[in-house]
């Protein structure tokens, strides 16, 4: 049941009320294993059991009989890994599990074809200088308390430049390793940088070269690292720069670039760890400054519950989106990688802005490097309620997002009323709903925003949170005028 009090009004002989407004669906996310990307900020661990995947929650809410029917009989398939992350020195012939592409919710997804390639990487005229954080700025022997030395023996020079898919600078590496394990990892970042590219940038034909299980290059450096051999490790990362070079300049890279319809997750969550490593990471204290029991708490849904929520609503990139309540910009950023399409965010909490304005510019430097086009990013600092700019864009949005978890009920109440500017079909993801089960249309509550919101419930795996491991309910609510606009044409609800 939703924080709202019904909003009344007298009338004169009253109508029979329309039908519940709210509908239910079973629809299950992707069970697979939470990335080691962008870290969640606050993870309690709460010793509660996990919900049954599917279970019919209590309400008067419409449900599909069907659908529940077999959700219950179905079982969770077992978690996918979509990257690696141990350091522990495998058999040079142990056989490597076949990485797994994340399987879309909704298969005509994205409907529109968007331009992938930033035509501006990838030319020579472009001299590839420009700001950015290169992981020595944050791992390096500097840092005496925090980092050491990656190999044993004594290294001619302790760092090493890395080439990325297009003609921009190369990215300065220390060959260094952290003394706590949560810590920054540089050759890590090295070593999936590498897959990636070796899965998503180059042709078929170069397989062998750079993937084969025996000799391939990333094989070889990984075989230098686990017999921690310094020297042979950097002279293998200096053949890798040269072979990626080689493949650009001949337009390889470009060409299987341009064959990919869309960005697969696990390159997106690439590119969004980088920028978080580099910028929130190492302030990531400030963001514990919140005061509890009101609205300003600081939470994150991680990139593939994202991921999920863009499919489900069918997000474009000729479409507009907009996350209320941004935080760091996470969401606002992996918008405009995935989709490409316009993406806004407000924020109120001042220290959530200055990591929100640091990701920004690092994010557009990290596309360049991996020579990708994103979409417009326009982040906001304030109150989303009083905010102007704000309020204009969300005339014209598709969709907004708004993790409301820990909303005031009086923020949820003031927020709903700015829905009635909404453009019809505009949809609304949050994680309570903005209309009290039960809800129906009657004449004297004809005012109320709660009439022209369709909502769905939806459900998400554990993981796809980050103050929870536990598995959820999301909301999706449409805009759609028809049902009051019966209600007032005929007594009856559509």
């Amino acid at each position: 049941m939703s924080y709202f009090n019904l909003i009344q009004k007298k009338g004169s002989k009253p109508i029979p009320p329309a039908p519940n407004s709210i509908r239910k669906e079973t629809v299950y996310s992707v069970p697979t294993v939470k990335s080691s990307s962008t870290p969640s900020t606050f993870r309690p661990k709460p010793a509660l059991p996990k919900a049954k995947a599917g279970a019919p929650k209590a309400g008067r809410l419409r449900t599909n009989g069907s659908l529940q029917k077999s959700a219950r009989r179905r079982k969770q398939s077992p978690q996918t890994r979509l990257l690696s992350d141990s350091d522990s020195g495998e058999s040079d012939t142990a056989t490597e599990t076949p990485r797994k592409r994340v399987k879309v919710v909704n298969e005509t997804w994205p409907s529109v074809k968007r331009q992938l390639l930033c035509s501006v990487a990838f030319s020579d005229d472009d001299c590839g200088k420009f700001a950015m954080v290169h992981a020595a700025d944050i791992a390096s022997l500097d840092k005496t308390s925090k980092y050491r030395h990656a190999f044993p023996q004594e290294l001619g020079n302790h760092v090493v430049k890395l080439q990325y898919p297009s003609a921009s600078q190369q990215e300065t590496f220390e060959i260094v390793e952290p003394t706590q394990s949560d810590e920054y990892k540089p050759l890590d970042d090295i070593k999936e940088t590498l897959e990636v590219i070796a899965d998503y940038y180059l042709p078929v034909q170069d397989a062998t070269y750079f993937k084969d299980d025996s000799n391939g290059l990333l094989r070889r450096l990984k075989r230098a690292r686990d017999k921690r051999d310094g020297n042979l490790y950097i002279s293998l990362i200096h053949e890798w720069n040269d072979a990626i070079d080689d493949r650009r300049r001949t337009g390889l890279i470009a060409q299987t670039l341009g064959k990919l319809a869309s960005l697969d997750l696990r390159l997106i969550e690439r590119i969004l760890t980088q920028t978080y490593a580099r910028t929130v990471s190492p302030r990531v204290s400030s963001l514990r400054q919140y005061e509890n029991g009101t609205d300003n708490v600081y939470g994150e849904l991680l990139p593939k519950f994202v991921s999920e929520i863009f499919q489900v609503t069918g997000l474009g990139p000729n479409h507009v989106f907009v996350d209320l309540g941004s935080g760091v910009g996470n969401v606002v950023l992996q918008a405009a990688l995935e989709v490409g399409c316009e993406s806004w965010g407000c924020e109120i909490m001042d220290n959530a802005c200055v990591l929100a304005e640091l990701q920004e510019q690092e994010f557009k430097a990290r596309c360049r490097l991996w020579g990708l086009a994103i979409g417009n990013v326009n982040l906001q600092r304030g109150d989303f309620l009083e905010n102007t700019t704000i309020h204009q864009v969300l005339r014209r949005a598709d969709v907004i997002l708004v993790n409301n978890q820990a909303f005031t009920p009086e923020l949820n109440d003031r927020l709903t009323s700015h829905f009635l500017d909404l453009k019809e079909g505009c949809q609304i993801v949050s994680l309570k709903s903005f209309v009290p089960a039960g809800h129906k249309i009657t004449a004297r509550n004809l005012n109320s925003a709660y009439n022209i919101l369709d909502v769905v419930e939806k459900r998400y795996y554990s993981a796809c949170v980050s103050w929870t491991d536990a598995p959820g309910s999301y909301y999706i609510s449409r805009k759609d005028s028809s049902r009051l606009q019966a209600f007032m044409e005929h007594g009856v609800g559509s």
